[in-house]
């Protein structure tokens, strides 16, 4: 099989995995892996340079265009995989079948004496995923068409799980059917944000030993997230969870009152990340939530965030303050933004002061990630640290500085 510019499918595999190591310092494993199977065999419908791409393949979308299922983004894939540390022999649950490229990734990993089970709840994406997975020689690994928050009871335990679509819950099926000091990578959202984590199971809890941002196709059943917009024209909506006591009403109206800009004096350069203040304001802010903003919104002045469609923002009551940025002039040859946040309502010069606190703590130690620990709702409360917990109706999160 040649493509339209000449270059085969070995070649164009060759080329993405040489990238993603280097981009990424892959493990030899998992690079083995992903040069052995061939990623345009699982989407079929997509052109093969597309298929070998650093891209995401749509295969499913709804009538309004949601997306309902891919093949992610091969570096995220193989990031997720090295930190999922699949060995030789072990059992594998994967939640979310897909188009069947990882589930072979991971029966190649696993091996011969491994063993491999993926679960959707759409019976076309996995009838899909059983016919990619023939074809290719994987005929071995089982799929069943299930709420993927049952797991498989069946074949468990497993040494190890990855959820390959946005969670925003852990059910306890996965804490039950996973082995002590197993390992569970998922995509895990919460406070408007979604971040990649590998936990281990210890006796009590989950424990992530790696943390980094994400996006994922969510998983359906799970709709603790809630939205709706607080502006006359409707431009700029808010994303809130189920255990937060914000009221789209209150704040109706708000970005219409005066804005108080605080600026934190903490600057960065072009396309340096700063998602971490936003990982930041989860662990001490309770109102922390996403604010996003349509382009007429930040034309007019209405409402300015550093990501139009998706920053932090922190709420109480009627006020609200948002994460933004400013470019600074005369900064040598290197252009520099500074970090801040714009307030809104009575409070909202407070609230705002409060953002840029956690935005000076941030700038001083960049890279310092957080444990996430996650509890099971029915623990004691005396395993739970004194911290700030952030309830589902599974797990109670801590992220821990």
């Amino acid at each position: 099989m040649s493509t339209a510019t000449g270059t085969s499918p070995d070649e164009l595999r060759a080329r993405m995995v040489d990238a993603i190591v280097t981009a990424r310092a892959t493990s030899a494993r998992v690079e083995d892996a992903m040069r052995a199977i061939p990623r345009h065999e699982f989407v079929p419908a997509a052109p093969v340079e597309q298929a070998y791409d650093d891209v995401a393949v749509i295969t499913k979308s709804a009538a309004d265009g949601t997306h309902l299922s891919c093949a992610s983004v091969p570096s995220l894939v193989a990031v997720m995989l090295d930190n999922l540390d699949v060995q030789p022999g072990h059992r594998i649950l994967e939640i979310g079948a897909g188009t069947g490229y990882n589930a072979a990734l991971l029966a190649h990993l696993a091996g011969p004496g491994g063993y491999v089970t993926t679960v959707d709840i759409d019976s076309d994406v996995t009838t899909g995923a059983r016919h990619a997975l023939d074809a290719t020689g994987y005929s071995d690994v089982d799929v069943i068409t299930r709420d993927g928050a049952l797991g498989a009871a069946e074949h468990a335990p497993y040494d190890r799980i990855i959820v390959t679509v946005g969670a925003w819950d852990i059910p306890t099926a996965w804490f039950d059917q996973l082995k002590p000091g197993g390992r569970l990578v998922v995509p895990l959202r919460w406070r408007g944000q979604t971040r990649a984590v590998a936990f281990v199971r210890s006796e009590t809890h989950w424990v992530s030993a790696w943390v980094e941002l994400c996006g994922f196709v969510p998983m359906i059943g799970q709709d603790g997230e809630h939205t709706a917009t607080i502006d006359a024209e409707g431009q700029v909506a808010l994303y809130w969870d189920d255990d937060q006591p914000i009221d789209p009403a209150t704040l109706h109206g708000v970005l219409d009152q005066p804005r108080h800009d605080v600026w934190s004096g903490v600057t960065l350069g072009p396309n340096k990340p700063f998602d971490g203040v936003w990982l930041r304001l989860t662990a001490t802010e309770p109102g922390t939530c996403r604010i996003a903003a349509e382009r007429a919104a930040v034309d007019s002045g209405l409402c300015t965030p550093a990501t139009p469609a998706r920053s932090p923002a922190i709420v109480e009551g009627a006020s609200l303050a948002y994460f933004t940025l400013r470019q600074l002039e005369g900064v040598g040859d290197q252009r520099q933004w500074e970090l801040g946040a714009n307030g809104h309502g009575d409070d909202g010069e407070q609230l705002a002061e409060r953002l840029c606190d956690q935005i000076r703590v941030w700038g001083r130690n960049r890279d310092h990630l957080p444990a996430v620990k996650a509890y099971l709702t029915n623990s004691p409360d005396d395993w739970i640290p004194d911290h700030f917990v952030i309830d589902k109706p599974y797990i109670r999160i801590l992220v821990v500085y």
